[in-house]
């Protein structure tokens, strides 16, 4: 099963506009833009005033924000400044005040609309920010690349599209750029840029998700701004990294971000190591390979390194060695390395984490996760690390923890974290004892760590802020503490454990709930409703919860996952769903429910999954379900619903991947219409009572891209493979293709056109009253791994094509 684990976003376009932010400060101080606010001594000019009003005109503001733009000085309307000593407009800031956190408002106070050619009017303009706006794919006008005294030009994540003008390198004092795109793909792009030579006082670049595939060589343009200090081509879509540059010219440069491109040719170039005023590099997302350079330690100014995600090997003790000892002085000179964020996720590194990574005591966060490290981590790791504030060591899973964590139980870290990711990492058999000196704790993660002991009692009080809590798939026993009033958690897993007693489910503001695979009892509160108001995700699956689905469910309006799977629950299903229409997953297979389906659920319009299977559920295939046209997968196999399929189904539920009604009592003809499920992965009609022929067209049934991944839900599914049911997790189910019509009353021959179907897994027709020759296309077939056409009426000789079957044997 897929563990639900909590992983942070490490790019967004979002995030990466909020970075830039905090690098603007200093270019801001340089450009000086006069504030409107200490009043002018010169009014603005008729001329100025006018062409204000003009761009205006050609704006839509459905917020106001430019209401102040009446009156005839215009050095008082909002966004507006002058100088103080000349009237002229030298400033304008009609940024967004809102931003993407509040989505609704955004786009409220977006300004749309065309850029007036009037702006040729201001011809002292210095500052001009548009940013955060909305401009539904208009191009930049060539026309900006003519306001001559610019110093600062912000065009981000304004939803311009097409090329960049290479009109803009005309703007020769320029000391700010932003073009930042925020879409991917990208909107904007640019064949060269030639055009940045017009650039001398140059010191920020963002250029972020703007496609620069076609540029031949980006180096070698970026080298030609002497002023540079912060550039930013993240997601530009980048297809080399030079190793080598002959002079560098951007010698100043302080912040290189890079992130998300595709430099999978290249290593990190050596180069970097003489731009000596380097303190960020974000290569994450590049797909660099090789091993980690030795030379980056003399950049002396370095505190954010970022080589996530990419395809780094090798171990890293030369690297953290010299990084610890590559500055001037010792730490009794009061001399400290600088590095402040260290990020080696998700690369293919190995060996050991070298005690000398304690050295860096500068660090706030050390990210080493899903590489393959091993050894021992023991309290010298840790040693000066008094400033860490985020640990991520996570490991990829494996049945052998590889790395452990040996401390003594009195031990007591130096640091103080709000992030702490441990994952199958070895910690265990005792709940570690220094986790309660960890009170600023926000996110827990400690999946597969080896803890076999119970929660302490005091464990919610010694950690009031934690938001995200994952303790599952280790050996933890007994009864979980009450957490009542604990406002902060948003995130609790502690699933495949041994934990027992009633669900631990209080009163709290709980978003996402997975208490799967323990051995809790008892029934599900009645209260459950005022209890998780906030409630996103309910997983209760695989325990022995008795009782009945209680009405106050339906006050989880927010409720999109409920899975309540392999317990034993009973009674009939409730009428409440009318309340719970953003329900994705519903999952109430293995129970003892009996009854009807309740009409209340022809309102779950969103259902993505439906499972039912394996209760005592009757009646004819439930007409409400043709409101279902989201639906994925339907499982009501083990039942006892009756009658014929309806014609609809094939033109109702079209995004159907899964139909598994095994083991009711159907009957009449498979209808025709069941064809146009041209999506359909899992066809699985057996024991039931169908008759007439296989529809001809179950060849037209073809593989899609689609197939439904819905997150940390583990969608499950029996299916029967070489004459056994097995119960197969989405790994699994997410790749097999499978028609199983067998034990029915079919006759007629086996379509011709069925072996059409290349990527089958399995056939199974058995049990039936087919005729007719087997074909000799079956061979085509060459993913096919079981294949029963036992107990029909078959003739003739078996087609030497079953020999290309290889699978067939395994």
């Amino acid at each position: 099963m897929v563990s639900h684990i909590f992983m942070s976003t490490l790019h967004h376009p979002i995030l990466i506009f909020f970075i830039s932010l905090l690098g603007t400060s200093s270019y801001l101080q340089l450009i000086k833009p006069i504030s409107c606010t200490k009043g002018p001594i010169f009014k603005c000019s008729e001329v100025e005033r006018a062409a204000l009003l003009s761009f205006k005109y050609n704006l839509t503001d459905p917020s106001g924000r430019l209401s102040s733009w009446v009156g005839e000085d215009c050095c008082n309307w909002l966004g507006v400044g002058c100088n103080n000593n000349t009237g002229n407009v030298v400033k304008l800031d009609l940024r967004n005040p809102s931003y993407f956190d509040d989505f609704d408002q955004y786009n409220k106070s977006c300004l749309m609309g065309k850029i007036s050619s009037s702006l040729l009017d201001l011809k002292h303009l210095r500052y001009f920010d548009l940013s955060l706006n909305n401009f539904t794919g208009a191009n930049i006008p060539k026309f900006l690349g003519s306001l001559e005294n610019l110093r600062y030009f912000n065009l981000s994540f304004s939803m311009f599209s097409g090329a960049i003008p290479p009109h803009l390198g005309n703007l020769s004092r320029l000391q700010y750029l932003d073009l930042n795109s925020n879409s991917y793909p990208a909107l904007t792009q640019s064949e060269s840029l030639e055009w940045l030579v017009g650039f001398p006082s140059l010191k920020y670049l963002g250029m972020d998700y703007v496609n620069l595939e076609k540029v031949p060589d980006w180096l070698h343009a970026i080298n030609v701004l002497p002023s540079l200090r912060e550039l930013h081509l993240a997601s530009c879509g980048l297809v080399s990294l030079p190793s080598s540059i002959f002079s560098i010219n951007f010698t100043l440069l302080s912040v290189l971000d890079l992130f998300s491109n595709n430099f999978s040719s290249s290593f990190i170039p050596h180069w970097l190591s003489n731009v000596s005023e380097l303190s960020t590099i974000n290569l994450e997302y590049t797909f660099l390979g090789g091993t980690i350079p030795v030379g980056l330690e003399h950049l002396t100014n370095l505190r954010s390194l970022n080589l996530a995600a990419n395809n780094l090997i090798g171990e890293i003790t030369e690297f953290v060695d010299a990084l610890s000892q590559g500055f001037n002085g010792s730490l009794e000179d009061g001399n400290l390395p600088p590095m402040q964020e260290l990020d080696l996720t998700d690369n293919q590194l190995n060996g050991t984490i070298p005690k000398s990574i304690g050295k860096l005591s500068r660090l706030v966060s050390l990210s080493l996760g899903w590489n393959s490290w091993e050894g021992v981590l023991t309290e010298a790791h840790f040693l000066n690390l008094t400033r860490l504030k985020s640990l991520w060591l996570n490991l990829k899973f494996s049945a052998n923890w590889t790395l452990v964590l040996n401390v003594k139980h009195n031990w007591v870290p130096p640091f103080k974290l709000t992030e702490i990711s441990l994952a199958n990492v070895r910690i265990g058999p005792n709940f570690p004892a220094w986790l309660k000196t960890q009170n600023e704790l926000e996110i827990l993660l400690l999946n597969n760590v080896g803890i076999s002991d119970t929660i302490p009692h005091g464990f919610w009080k010694s950690h009031p802020n934690v938001t995200n809590c994952i303790l599952s798939h280790n050996k933890l026993h007994g009864q979980v503490p009450n957490f009542q009033l604990h406002p902060s958690l948003v995130d609790f897993d502690l699933s495949y454990n041994n934990l027992e007693g009633p669900l631990p489910l209080f009163h709290s503001n709980l978003s996402n709930i997975y208490l799967d695979n323990n051995m809790f009892s008892g029934p599900i509160p009645e209260n459950i409703g005022e209890l998780l108001p906030k409630l996103f995700w309910l997983d209760l699956s695989s325990n022995s919860i008795t009782g009945r689905i209680p009405h106050s469910i339906r006050m989880l309006k927010e409720l999109s996952f409920l899975i309540l799977r392999n317990n034993s629950l009973s009674g009939k299903l409730p009428h409440l769903w009318k309340d719970l229409q953003s329900l994705l997953i519903l999952d109430l297979a293995e129970n003892n429910i009996s009854g009807n389906v309740p009409s209340s659920m022809q309102y779950l319009r969103s259902l993505e999954v439906l499972s039912l299977s394996q209760n005592h559920l009757d009646g004819e295939f439930p007409s409400l379900f043709r409101n279902y046209s989201n639906l994925q997968s339907l499982d009501l196999g083990r039942n006892k619903f009756f009658g014929k399929l309806p014609t609809w189904l094939g033109e109702s539920l079209p995004l159907l991947l899964r139909l598994r009604l095994r083991s009711n009592f159907f009957q009449g003809d498979i209808p025709q219409q069941l064809c146009l499920l041209s999506n359909l992965q899992i066809l699985d009609l057996a024991h039931n009572d169908f008759s007439g022929v296989i529809p001809q067209c179950l060849g037209s049934l073809r593989s899609n891209e689609n197939k439904g991944y819905w997150g940390g839900y583990d969608y499950q599914m029996f299916l029967v493979s070489k004459g056994i049911e097995y119960e197969y997790g989405q790994t699994f189910v997410y790749h097999v293709y499978s028609i199983d019509l067998s034990s029915n009353n079919l006759s007629g021959e086996i379509p011709d056109n069925i072996t059409s179907i290349s990527e089958l897994v399995i056939m199974n027709l058995s049990m039936n009253h087919l005729t007719g020759r087997i074909s000799k296309k079956i061979g085509n077939l060459h993913t096919l791994e079981t294949l029963d056409l036992s107990m029909n009426e078959l003739y003739g000789p078996i087609p030497e094509s079953l020999s290309n079957l290889t699978f067939l044997s395994r």
